[in-house]
């Protein structure tokens, strides 16, 4: 639990936020500071890496930033996030290309006429487009919960929040927490925001993490510093990026019947032995769904494929997504008991990293199975 001070800074910063949705377009946090003076405690890693996906979401709106503090009070390794851009090529935090599931913005009538169509991934899909919106007009939108089972009273608090603001909220952590961000679906931005230097949507992403210090290979000082991976289910995209950059990258790996974004190539294409030598050039790991690894039939698991041990093999780390508490998400061979779960992954399977919607419960396992023994992580159990 967390100690009396953690409660009442967070209890501080709670009311900080609600402010901020009643004031408005402004930024809760300044652009990150450059430099930090104070020595702060390092990351762990002696223990698979604790991911908060979106955020805390499955207590408060995704990719908000009460969703990341809360996540970082609950003692996330990192803080995750999907990066897009706005019409005007600022580098935002949201998941969907659409605005239509988790904003208000069909109670504008002034962007009545901003819905479209467009072809994504293979499928025309119609909405709210934020590569048709301004940051400006973004920010006048609001964010609510995605699911109607999860805590509704934080819906309509929050805004969207910029790359630049999301890194603020790392570095401003009162002890190291690295950032997951990933390069979302880099082909459809390419096609529909321009920016005027030339430069493609990859560049901008590239440049605003080396704006704030983010460097090194994986587990180099600088990386300890200021770990960082780089995810992107577009292997083109990592690709690119491995000449700007030698932050640790993960190629993500959609479900088995969804061929690659950007090079149509299949899931057993992709994790075949063949592309796992290939691909280690350019990357650290693997982050595949969950259901991939352990195929599931009747919400009962079958025997899990050897992915994980080949990706072992080849020097890969792998980190599984999504894990989430409700029954809705898991199966039956768990009893309704999320830590059962987080035992099978962890000890049974052997990942190296979970994307959680429920950040508290994966660290109160975490602590339970492998507690850290240094007296530094106390302040965070």
């Amino acid at each position: 639990m967390a100690s009396s001070g953690w409660y009442i800074i967070s209890i501080i910063l709670f009311f900080q936020l609600l402010l901020v949705g009643v004031r408005g377009a402004r930024s809760y946090y300044p652009l990150p500071r450059k430099l930090n003076e104070n020595k702060k405690q390092p990351l762990q890693t002696s223990r698979p890496y604790n991911i908060a996906h979106r955020g805390s979401n499955g207590e408060i709106p995704e990719e908000t930033t009460a969703a990341y503090l809360r996540a970082i009070e609950e003692g996330a390794d990192f803080i995750e996030t999907d990066i897009l851009s706005s019409k005007d090529g600022v580098l935002v935090c949201f998941h969907d290309v659409i605005l239509d599931e988790t904003t208000d913005v069909a109670n504008y009538t002034k962007f009545a006429n901003r819905k479209r169509t467009y072809e994504v991934q293979g499928f025309n899909i119609t909405g709210y487009f934020v590569v048709d919106f301004t940051m400006e007009e973004l920010k006048s939108l609001r964010v609510k919960q995605r699911y109607p089972f999860r805590d509704q009273q934080y819906n309509w608090k929050f805004s969207i929040i910029t790359f630049e603001e999301f890194i603020s909220i790392g570095l401003d952590a009162n002890r190291t927490v690295g950032i997951y961000p990933e390069i979302k679906n880099p082909v459809f931005i390419n096609q529909h925001v321009k920016w005027a230097d030339g430069k493609r949507f990859e560049d901008k992403f590239v440049e605003t993490l080396k704006k704030y210090g983010y460097k090194g290979s994986y587990m180099s000082q600088d990386w300890l510093e200021k770990p960082l991976f780089i995810q992107s289910f577009a292997p083109t995209s990592l690709i690119y990026i491995s000449n700007l950059t030698d932050s640790p990258k993960i190629l993500l790996i959609d479900v088995d019947t969804m061929p690659t974004q950007d090079t149509n190539q299949s899931y057993w294409e992709i994790t075949s032995d063949n592309y796992l030598q290939f691909i280690r050039n350019y990357v650290v790991g693997l982050g595949p769904s969950k259901d991939t690894i352990v195929p599931v039939v009747n919400n009962y698991l079958k025997p899990p494929s050897d992915l994980v041990a080949r990706a072992h093999a080849h020097k890969l780390q792998v980190h599984p997504y999504t894990y989430r508490n409700e029954n809705q998400f898991l199966h039956y061979d768990f009893h309704q008991d999320p830590y059962a779960e987080y035992i099978y992954w962890v000890q049974n399977i052997g990942v190296d990293g979970l994307f959680t919607d429920f950040t508290g419960s994966l660290h109160r396992y975490q602590e339970w199975a492998s507690p850290l023994k240094d007296e530094i992580y106390a302040m965070i159990n």
